[in-house]
């Protein structure tokens, strides 16, 4: 399995992103900003509006249809969901170097309706993880 990791001290490289916006910081801090001292939330929802402002970023054709887990019905209503899921594993990624399709199966999957038996947990989507991170490396983002 192939090893994960972003490149440069940021987690953003330096051609792609700029400085972090002030307004989504958590607190000021003396000896830098990282991405931990970032609001999540705020972080990838703008870091996926710059995805998506930039247009390097590839686009499946099947985002439009395609389900992100086994056990939802439908695929999601935000047309900007693969920006944001992409957002959103770059961050996993630069918190937990190495980290691999799998455990992000694991992290975006959840929990399966089974009726009257009892619930499971199911792995969300390989395909989704897989493309969203071969992206991100044709963009240097990571390695």
């Amino acid at each position: 399995q192939k090893q994960r990791r972003v490149c440069g001290s940021s987690g953003i490289n330096a051609e792609y992103g700029g400085p972090i916006p002030e307004h989504i910081y958590k607190e000021k801090h003396v000896g830098g900003t990282t991405l931990k001292d970032v609001d999540s939330q705020l972080w990838v929802r703008e870091f996926a509006a710059f995805l998506k402002k930039s247009g390097k970023l590839p686009l499946p054709a099947w985002t439009d249809i395609v389900k992100t887990v086994t056990f939802k019905e439908l695929p999601p209503q935000d047309p900007d969901w693969y920006y944001i899921r992409s957002a959103a594993l770059l961050r996993r990624v630069y918190l937990r170097q190495g980290v691999g399709c799998g455990a992000l199966r694991k992290v975006y999957g959840g929990r399966m309706n089974r009726g009257s038996a009892p619930s499971h947990h199911r792995p969300a989507s390989a395909s989704v993880i897989r493309k969203a991170l071969k992206g991100l490396e044709d963009l240097k983002m990571i390695a």
